[in-house]
């Protein structure tokens, strides 16, 4: 049976699968969080610095202290929905994304996330600045997204 790619249903179903993962990858970090030893950091996740920095362009002044949380749930949902649409895309025309239910692009994401972007545009430390800890706590934590999300994208969109 020829596979027939299915660009726009496989959009939804990953950004619907996107938001559950990372719904699971919040759980996740909030109890995983706990094991981690305090680093005594500035406090603020990078998605808070992402919405300050977004505030900051857009209205010229960072996010007032009540909505800094919501502000940065709002960014990690809004990155794990995109996220997703891709994965969704993707897999239609190329099924090997799906690689290891999920894990391959669960690590991709993390890599390219944590590792990569998030220290380039100055929302985090350098990977070499980082703990052996924290690394693992986020490879881990995008491990369980590529799970979930590719669990949801299944139920959505068929096609194991």
């Amino acid at each position: 049976m020829a596979h027939h790619p299915r660009p726009f249903l496989g959009l939804l179903a990953g950004v619907a699968a996107g938001l559950v993962a990372s719904a699971a990858m919040a759980a996740f970090q909030s109890r995983a969080q706990k094991l981690l030893p305090d680093e005594g950091g500035d406090g603020d996740p990078a998605t808070v610095k992402a919405a300050d920095a977004a505030s900051e362009a857009i209205a010229g002044d960072p996010v007032p202290a009540p909505y800094r949380k919501p502000a940065g749930q709002a960014v990690h949902y809004l990155v794990g929905g995109v996220l997703g649409g891709i994965y969704g895309v993707l897999t239609e025309y190329r099924p090997a994304a799906r690689a290891g239910f999920g894990s391959a692009y669960g690590i991709a994401t993390a890599a390219l996330i944590d590792e990569v972007a998030v220290p380039a545009v100055g929302l985090g430390a350098a990977p070499d600045e980082v703990p052996l800890a924290t690394h693992f706590y986020g490879a881990a934590s995008h491990l369980v997204y590529g799970w979930v999300l590719e669990g949801v994208r299944t139920l959505i969109a068929g096609r194991r």
